[in-house]
């Protein structure tokens, strides 16, 4: 069951919709969503269903900044709603996947392992109907370099460094394709990188992606290199 729009305490900075990944039921990602609405944004779940996600979109509040966000094949989907629907004004891209994905195995708890180390999505996976159960190793669509020319707005690749079911770097090959695409690579991070131990720092990464959004071409607003800065 999708999750339908959380609205900020003030008034709302823009619109986010998450689209989940294999298998996965909205709820799944409540506590990511619950995270950037509290960050001032308007946020609603769905589950990997293109049509569901449209009519989310055409809901979205207008005049607001719109961003989808994807894990796993979502990120796919998330991607191509950006090229087919104007309003849409960026993408989070989580997880995706590329050509050379690995198998999952070793049942259930193998799953658990390369989705996520963080031990409260662990249990929040564990739960009856959270996801369907397998799903992670079933043939899937995949993103290439041609598939991505296509997708015009701005873009942020969230990618696990110890992801091993979509390897960092085929992800890192395949999203140079991605004009002035910003990617980050989450020391250590597994598939589930939206839910993973460090799910607080990919969050404020994922809402300063968000600020940027609001005022086109402003610079970062957290400075990591200071004396570059000031040098330029």
């Amino acid at each position: 069951m999708d999750i339908d729009w959380l609205e900020p305490e003030a008034t709302a900075r823009g619109s986010v919709i998450v689209v989940a990944g294999r298998g996965e039921h909205a709820h799944v990602y409540r506590r990511f969503a619950r995270r950037i609405a509290f960050d001032g944004y308007r946020v609603a779940v769905v589950e990997n269903d293109p049509a569901a996600a449209a009519r989310v979109i055409a809901d979205a509040e207008s005049g607001l900044p719109l961003t989808v966000v994807g894990s796993d094949t979502g990120a796919l989907t998330a991607l191509d709603l950006a090229a087919t629907h104007p309003a849409v004004s960026g993408v989070v891209a989580a997880g995706l996947l590329v050509s050379g994905t690995d198998a999952v195995t070793g049942g259930w708890e193998g799953e658990l392992e390369i989705r996520s180390a963080c031990p409260v999505h662990r249990s929040v996976l564990s739960a009856d109907g959270a996801l369907d159960r397998g799903t992670l190793g079933a043939e899937a669509p995949v993103a290439t370099a041609d598939s991505l020319t296509h997708v015009q707005v701005p873009v942020l690749v969230v990618h696990g460094g110890a992801d091993v079911l979509s390897p960092v770097a085929n992800v890192l090959a395949v999203t140079s394709a991605l004009p002035g695409a910003r990617v980050v690579v989450v020391d250590d991070g597994r598939h589930d990188i939206l839910n993973d131990v460090s799910h607080r720092s990919v969050a404020a990464e994922i809402v300063q992606f968000l600020e940027r959004l609001r005022l086109p071409g402003t610079p970062d607003i957290l400075l990591r290199d200071p004396a570059g800065a000031l040098a330029q």
